[in-house]
């Protein structure tokens, strides 16, 4: 545990975690020549990527969230209404988020999906399995995919 010396708190304390964030950044760009290379670029920043589709009333039938950081998309969300699955949509949605990406300079995608949603759908879209968690939550297992974008 925590020697006699120090305390320890438990509660959210969001200022002490913005500077915990930044205590965390200037050790690792110390660390690291790619990190501290990044600093002051616009690779830097992450940029959101949403992409939306609607149907002819203004209802949400699918969608992907995510945001470019250095040269990577990461994929947060990917959702298509069960109405609409196996139309396409989530072929689409990906596909265009790649083709933003490459826009903005991304050489590569990561997403993680759970084991009940998507891993085959994201194999067949190119995606490589890179870690797998077993029982992460209790009972499913989490995938970390990634894809190469040419």
């Amino acid at each position: 545990m925590v020697s006699p010396m120090f305390r320890l708190e438990t509660e959210v304390d969001k200022a002490r975690c913005d500077l915990l964030r930044r205590r965390l950044r200037e050790a690792n760009t110390a660390a690291s020549p790619v990190l501290r290379a990044l600093r002051g670029t616009p690779g830097e920043r992450e940029v959101p990527l949403h992409l939306w589709v609607l149907d002819d009333s203004g209802e949400l039938v699918a969608g992907l969230v995510g945001h470019t950081w250095t040269s990577w998309l990461h994929v947060t969300y990917l959702w298509v209404h069960e109405r609409h699955r196996g139309a396409g949509l989530g072929s689409q949605l990906l596909a265009e988020a790649e083709r933003r990406a490459r826009e903005r300079g991304c050489t590569a995608v990561r997403l993680e999906t759970w084991d009940f949603q998507a891993p085959g759908f994201y194999k067949k879209q190119g995606y490589d399995v890179v870690c797998v968690i077993p029982d992460y939550p209790p009972g499913i297992t989490e995938y970390t995919l990634t894809k190469r974008l040419s």
